[in-house]
């Protein structure tokens, strides 16, 4: 089991805002992934919690990707910014994907790059 992280390279944000957009992503799905598959939710903590953090250079390629997995029926969580510091308000920053079985999401982010 893992979790995938997807994040916005275009928006340029700082070391921490990334790092705080990461957590909301990481917390938020396995939310999402506890009330939809709550099997793969405890599943992953038992196993330790793996996950991995990537990149995408735009919206449209995130957007993409939460298509593919939603298609996948895998839980998810999009990331949408308050605007209260380094963003205007309602700027998607990052996907959250899972966790899930690792051959599931691994056939749909193989071939993005690590942040």
């Amino acid at each position: 089991m893992k979790q995938a992280i997807i994040v916005r390279q275009d928006l340029k944000m700082s070391k921490g805002k990334t790092a705080v957009q990461v957590a909301h992503a990481a917390v938020s799905s396995y939310i999402e992934t506890y009330k939809l598959k709550r099997e793969w939710a405890e599943k992953w903590i038992e196993e330790g919690q793996k996950k991995i953090v990537l990149k995408v250079n735009s919206l449209d390629e995130l957007m993409e990707i939460k298509n593919r997995v939603e298609k996948e029926g895998i839980p998810n969580s999009l990331i949408i910014d308050a605007g209260l510091t380094e963003l205007e308000p309602g700027t998607v920053t990052c996907l959250g994907i899972g966790p899930g079985p690792c051959e599931l999401i691994d056939k749909i982010i193989s071939n993005l790059k690590l942040l």
